[in-house]
């Protein structure tokens, strides 16, 4: 793979290629090496270690120089400290005070910004040192180094540095990391960790593989939060949770404990270590056997995303890198370290520093165009229109529907014009242009801007004229589709009758034509060829543009189409359309006639009354079925023309009616008996004209028929007497269902008297409660006061001296009388009667209250 040159790199520099081509899956992170300033430095020198801080970095090299970095790799200072290998470079959380150890066991612990500092030389190399994260505050003026002891160092009181040993005795101390009030370190043994607030060490993480030398195998620390320890080494990873212990379990043990929360083994050597959300960052050394040896070589590192699980993980991407003199570089010459504030993480190696960060949006879309996934490019534009950068919408629109035009996919890249053009004219009349090339008209024709925002004219002509070449029916479509101020009407027109002259009886173009004449308010023109055609749409466009004035001599043509539709406009619209017009227009097809009168006599009886006498003959001729409803419900029908016309055409039923109408009733049950030869009817006739000489004329009549007999007998019985019917009939007359007629006839004797017992017993039971009802309001006593008044003098019924005696009488209806005001006993001795109510209804006994004093 070629070198990576300076600048901005696509991530597939770093990463295999191999594995980039076989796999669909999108990469996690992008890779660029940190050049400028970095690039010079490493020519010369070798880098050692790093720091990372979110405002810039820290470079320590193997000539014991330290460069302060900014992010780009620029280098803003420069620390001569030594002549040897810089081992660790400390920063605290400000980023203000920085701390430096070296392989000839200087430190220096010293203000960016300020003068004061610590400096001093031990006489054993000093591997890590690592400074409180509060270090500007006063009170938190404490740092630890790391040799073959754990120092701290506390500044006191009187500014002096007071050192205490933390441990010792288990061999070189490789990593120290420092979150909060909590001191984790590795040894030979294991790692420890120190809680500085309590001044107790909580556990010991043994070291698990020990046959690996930990000089050659250092172990990776890394915190993920204020209680979380990542322990990576070797091979091994351990995930480890600070807890508080319960205070009932303390007892001498310390007031935190850890737990394991995760631990498994991983493929190859563990480089470095750094979260990412709940997911980790691994960097590793990788060792692989060669095919043509058995001996192994070094591989490219690789840099891993897992999701760690309880006792395996996950891998959710992984990544080789080709950094400089990779075949040269051992485990412990790599480095990891990542930026807290930002998800970037730095790849260190004594010849190259590479830079992985998260792929952003423009990176995501990046990779669809690659792999020529448009589609989703577009969408993941649309939904982050606000953070891409680097990428425009409307070019990663057009650069798909490129695509679907290589593809042939015509009819889909049409469909996206709609949404990538949006409401630049230009664009779109460059792609009708190009559509137009390649003869792909058509596809575009149905996604062409046609509300506020519109095209010049000459485009949509120039599309209807490719369709009027090829496609009749997609050019009818068109005309439906498009409004008619997109184009010239009059030249589409011309266009058309010219194709007209070719095909003079193409159905297809004279409907679009019709079409157009309407557009172009032309109606008459429209509604000739609509009904040459017999189009569906002709009575839409009447109503529409109300063009009665214009079929008044076209009603005809417009029934022979669709009577039904026909009438019913007719009708709907009888005040811009007479129905003596349409009666005059209808004169020589009396069958279209009486379609329209039946209809306008079914709406309303009274409208059309003096056509009814027509209407008779056009029943008779056309719609004999409706003739009988047309007699009964009419009242301006002259009967004797109907009964002529009837009996002309031998209408028996509807004479039949007439005649019992116009008062010959006998005449009428003469025909039903003797024509119809129908007992049922006859017997329904006589029961609704309800007349005893009919029913002396029916059994007369049906008195030597047997059947007809038969047919009396079950159905008499409620409107004749039976035994009239009876004592007529010869004596030796066979007549059949005799038996079951008399039955029946028997049957309905005793239904009429128990019904009339019913009803006696109703009606006197009745009676007894409305009597009761009536003593009992006549029992009621009648208040006579001062406001009551003698019905026939009209003074106050009581006198005002109470003391007299007087004589006042009280009637039941409630009218009041002085007794000599009333007038001497009737015809009825004893038996008084009100004045008043006796004049309306004389009744004796009406009831009289007296009331003497």
């Amino acid at each position: 793979m070629a070198e990576v040159e300076q600048g901005r790199k696509q991530s597939e520099e770093f990463t295999d290629e191999s594995e980039e081509e076989d796999s669909e899956e999108e990469p996690k992170l992008k890779y660029e090496r940190l050049s400028n300033g970095v690039t010079e430095i490493l020519q010369k020198d070798a880098a050692s270690c790093m720091t990372v801080h979110d405002k810039f970095l820290a470079l320590g090299t193997h000539f014991g120089k330290v460069f302060l970095l900014d992010i780009q790799g620029n280098v803003t200072q420069k620390f001569e400290i030594s002549s040897v290998k810089i081992n660790q470079i400390s920063l605290d959380e400000s980023g203000e005070h920085v701390g430096i150890c070296s392989e000839d066991g200087k430190v220096q612990v010293f203000g960016l910004y300020t003068r004061e500092g610590f400096h001093e030389n031990f006489d054993c190399p000093i591997k890590v040192v690592a400074l409180h994260p509060q270090f500007t505050r006063s009170n938190y003026k404490q740092f630890v180094t790391g040799g073959n002891k754990l120092l701290l160092y506390e500044r006191n009181w009187l500014n002096r540095w007071k050192m205490s040993v933390l441990h010792e005795g288990e061999g070189s101390i490789t990593n120290i990391q420092w979150k909060a009030n909590l001191i984790a370190w590795a040894n030979n043994v294991g790692v420890k960790i120190y809680d500085i607030g309590t001044k107790q060490r909580i556990t010991n993480v043994l070291r698990d593989n020990v046959s690996l030398r930990p000089d050659m195998y250092p172990c990776s620390l890394c915190w993920k939060n204020n209680s979380t320890l990542i322990v990576g080494w070797g091979t091994s990873i351990k995930i480890c949770v600070v807890k508080e212990r319960n205070a009932t379990e303390m007892r001498d043990l310390p007031s935190r404990y850890v737990e394991i929360v995760s631990a498994f083994e991983t493929e190859f050597f563990i480089s470095g270590l750094a979260p990412l959300a709940d997911q980790l960052v691994t960097l590793y050394f990788v060792k692989e056997n060669s095919d043509q040896m058995d001996e192994e070589f070094r591989a490219r590192p690789r840099l891993d995303i897992i999701q760690p699980l309880p006792e395996t993980c996950e891998e959710i991407s992984s990544d080789a890198l080709t950094v400089r003199n990779f075949q040269e570089n051992e485990c412990r010459d790599y480095r990891l370290e990542h930026s807290e504030g930002e998800s970037l993480f730095y790849i260190i190696s004594p010849k190259d520093i590479v830079v992985a960060k998260e792929r952003d949006q423009d990176d995501h879309i990046d990779w669809l165009l690659e792999k020529k996934k448009y589609e989703e490019a577009l969408m993941a534009a649309e939904i982050s229109f606000k953070n891409i950068k680097r990428h425009d919408v409307q070019k990663i629109g057009m650069a798909y529907i490129n695509h679907l035009v290589e593809k042939g996919d015509y009819d889909s890249a049409a469909r996206k014009c709609q949404k990538v053009l949006g409401k630049n004219m230009d664009l779109w009349e460059n792609e009708v242009y190009r559509f137009k090339t390649i003869g792909q008209l058509k596809a575009i024709s149905q996604y062409l801007p046609r509300g506020d925002l519109r095209l010049r004219p000459a485009i949509y002509e120039m599309i209807l004229h490719e369709f009027l070449k090829t496609d009749y029916e997609g050019f009818a479509t068109l005309i439906r589709e498009w409004p008619g101020e997109l184009y010239n009407n009059m030249a589409i027109v011309q266009t058309v009758s010219d194709h007209l002259k070719r095909d003079p009886t193409n159905s297809t173009l004279l409907t679009t034509l019709a079409e157009l004449y309407t557009y172009d308010q032309r109606y008459d023109r429209a509604l000739e060829i609509y009904l040459r055609l017999r189009h569906k749409d002709v009575y839409q466009l009447i109503h529409k543009h109300n063009l009665f004035s214009s079929i008044e001599d076209k009603i005809v043509l417009l029934m022979d189409f669709d009577k039904e539709k026909a009438v019913d406009m007719l009708l709907d619209n009888e005040d811009k359309l007479s129905t003596d017009r349409v009666v005059e227009e209808l004169a020589d097809r009396p069958e279209l006639l009486h379609v329209y009168l039946h209809k306008l006599f079914k709406r309303d009886h009274h409208k059309g009354q003096k056509y009814h006498e027509r209407q008779i003959g056009l029943y008779a001729e056309y719609d004999r079925p409706n003739l009988l409803p047309f007699l009964r419900d009419s009242t301006h029908c002259p009967l004797e023309k109907a009964l002529e016309i009837c009996q002309q055409r031998n209408f028996v039923e509807e004479t039949v009616f007439l005649l019992s109408r116009m008062g010959n009733c006998r005449r009428a049950l003469q025909m039903i008996m003797e024509e119809l030869e129908d007992v049922d009817k006859a017997i329904e006739f006589a029961k609704e004209q309800d007349d005893a000489e009919l029913w002396e004329d029916l059994i007369s009549y049906s008195i030597d028929k047997p059947p007809f007999i038969t047919g009396l007998l079950n159905n008499i019985g409620t409107h004749v007497d039976p035994i009239l019917l009876i004592h007529r009939i010869k004596e030796g007359m066979e007549i059949p269902n005799l038996r079951d007629s008399l039955v029946k006839i028997l049957h309905d004797y005793n239904l009429q008297i128990l019904l009339r017992e019913g009803c006696k017993k109703i009606l006197v039971a009745d009676s007894l409660s409305l009597l009761q009802k009536m003593h009992r309001t006549q029992m009621r006593g009648v208040r006579a006061d001062e406001e009551n008044i003698c019905e026939s003098c009209h003074a106050a019924i009581l006198p005002s001296d109470m003391a007299k005696p007087f004589s006042v009488v009280v009637f039941h209806c409630r009218h009041m009388f002085h007794k000599e005001c009333l007038p001497s006993s009737g015809s009825i001795p004893g038996v008084q009667f009100c004045n008043i109510c006796s004049a309306k209804k004389r009744r004796p006994g009406h009831g009289i209250l007296e009331i003497k004093q």
